[in-house]
Parts: C-alpha cells; structure tokens; sequence
C-alpha cells in the first residue's frame, strides 16, 4: 500500500469513526505438490472426458517451455487456401449456431433482437464463415449486432473489422486486449476501438442476456462467458472458457494468473449450473466429434454438448491443475 493511499484511509477513518486495521498484502504462496501430482489431478478430473484439453496443456511437450523464436516474426504469411480451413455451418441448440472453422471457432447467438457472434475467427475467412454460414442456415447477417472477442489473438479477433464495417456490429473486448491489439502491428486487419467488457458486465439483446468475466492468463484481458441456450425448449446454460493455451511468457507470476482465473471460473459455473463447455478451438470441447454426433442425433436422445454440471467444472479442474503443473515446472528444470 502506498503512503498516498495509507494518509487517505487514514483520514477516512478519522472522519467516519472507524477502527480499522491496515495489513499489507502478502506474496502469492507456491501451491504444494509435485508436477507429476497435479497432472495426476487433472488426468483423474478429466482426461478422458476432455482429451483435446489434457492432452494440449498437460502433456510432457506441453509443460516444458517452448523454444525461442530465431528471430522476430516479419508480416504474416499469404492466407491457406480454404481447404485448409473451411467446414460447413450448423445448428447446435435453438438458439446457438456453430459458424466457425475446422480449428477455430466463431459462435453465433441467435436472439428475439438480433444475433451474438463470440469470436470472428481470421479476417480471410470471416465472410465465408461467419457471413455466409449464417445465410446457408437461414438467417441474415445484417443481424449481427455485436461481436465478442474473447481475446485479442488474430485467429479470434481477425474478423472483427469485417463484421464492424459490413454489419455495423459494436465490437467487445476486454480494455487489456483493446491496448494489445493496439501494440500489434503485425496484423493490419484489427477493428476500431469500441466497446470494453468489464467484469461481471451483462449484455442483453432481446429475450436473451450474455455475462462476461475478466479471466486473465491466456492473455492479460481474456474474457470467459456464460450463454444461455436451449435445445427442444429445454434450457441450459453454456460455460465459454476464453483463453487457453500457455502460449505467454511463462513465469511463476503468469502461471499464478491462469490458474486463479480458472479456479474462480469454475466457482462462477458451479454456482451458475452450466452443464456446456464451449471452446474457441475445436480440439478443447470437441467440436470436431460433437457436431457429426448431432447431425446422427435421433430424437430424445442425449445432446453431446450438455456433459453435465460435474463434467463442466472438471474442464476448469483440468485448466487449474495443469497450469499449476507447469507452474512447478519451472522450479523442476
């Protein structure tokens, strides 16, 4: 605490009669256990009921650091032809359409007053995607309203630009991952500046009411998100995870950040009773086998993305205990 913000306390006190004692903040301590106890944690919590997630940020590659790079990275390469990333758009509760690609997802909203994009994946594959996924299942992306970008990365804020200039969307992102895109000069295709999401900030368009967390780690300002959905009717409610791979600098004080954003996280879905993961990346939620599941789903039969309320919080177990992993990693090498 510093002496400026110590005399005002003090003078508070004086003035309202309070007793108040003023303790300083202690260090984050190092969690117990070994790396080898952690991923036995999570392996037990939920490798075989999350694989994408365990196998990408627990396994032996994935807790040692990564290499350096052999030099600063210069302008981004030409974009892959959309055989590499282009998939067909689809229908995943009444309300929520899948309108992403093969690895990256975009996720569409559907509401009583418009739509909800969450992520708008790059901007060569924004339009076909995401504009045009939405024409092939039935609706107008003239409805688009607003895009959400859970994290300043190019793979998730890409299209951002597109969906603001061709749709007039209002763009939201965290204020940390507006100042990072604005530090980025490699990628030209970044949206002008717009809406900030705060922590524990609603947004309502229609019958239908979003809430964003601050869920910092995978980069300083990732957003994490519950979503309503229904499907025959039958509501349930979806847990958005926003960032998460350990690609930052990794130090003791970073890997801290992650894993306190995952643990008040899956406080914040247990409490709310989420039983759906979504992910921004196919591989974490299992997209790649959810989607072909539904499209053989009979009548009545179980929906592949509700997993549960338990299954929900043991994806966030598995974040927690993973990145605590490669937290003591460090000290092991």
């Amino acid at each position: 605490m510093t002496t400026a913000m110590t005399k005002n306390l003090k003078s508070l006190t004086l003035a309202l009669g309070l007793t108040v004692i003023v303790t300083p903040a202690l260090p984050a301590q190092t969690p117990g256990g070994t790396v080898q106890s952690h991923v036995a944690a999570a392996r037990a919590a939920g490798a075989k009921e999350h694989p994408g997630l365990f196998d990408r940020i627990c396994s032996a590659d994935a807790l040692r650091p990564p290499p350096a790079p052999a030099a600063a990275p210069g302008a981004r390469p030409a974009p892959p032809p959309p055989s590499a990333w282009h998939v067909e758009p689809a229908k995943v509760f009444d309300n929520l359409y899948y309108v992403g690609e093969k690895e990256f997802s975009a996720w569409a909203v559907v509401t009583s007053e418009g739509i909800i994009v969450i992520d708008t994946i790059f901007d060569y594959s924004v339009e076909d995607e995401v504009a045009g996924g939405l024409r092939k299942l039935g609706l107008d992306p003239k409805n688009i309203k607003y895009a959400v970008v859970s994290h300043g990365h190019y793979d998730h804020s890409g299209g951002a630009r597109f969906l603001q200039e061709r749709f007039d969307a209002r763009v939201l992102m965290s204020a940390a991952d507006w100042d990072m895109l604005d530090r980025n000069t490699r990628d030209p295709a970044k949206p002008k500046r717009d809406m900030v999401i705060t922590d524990g900030m609603k947004l309502t368009l229609g019958d239908t009411t979003l809430t964003f967390y601050l869920t910092p780690g995978h980069t300083a300002g990732t957003v994490s998100t519950l979503i309503p959905v229904k499907d025959g009717g039958r509501p349930h409610l979806a847990a958005a995870w926003g960032g998460t791979a350990f690609n930052f600098a990794r130090s003791a004080d970073a890997f801290k950040i992650y894993n306190s954003s995952a643990e008040r996280f899956r406080g914040i879905v247990t409490q709310a009773g989420a039983d759906v993961i979504l992910s921004n990346h196919t591989v974490f939620d299992g997209t790649k086998e959810k989607i072909p599941a539904l499209a053989r789903r009979r009548p009545g039969a179980p929906h592949p993305y509700v997993i549960g309320t338990k299954s929900v919080q043991n994806y966030l177990t598995v974040a927690s205990e993973c990145s605590t992993a490669a937290m003591l990693s460090l000290d092991a090498r």
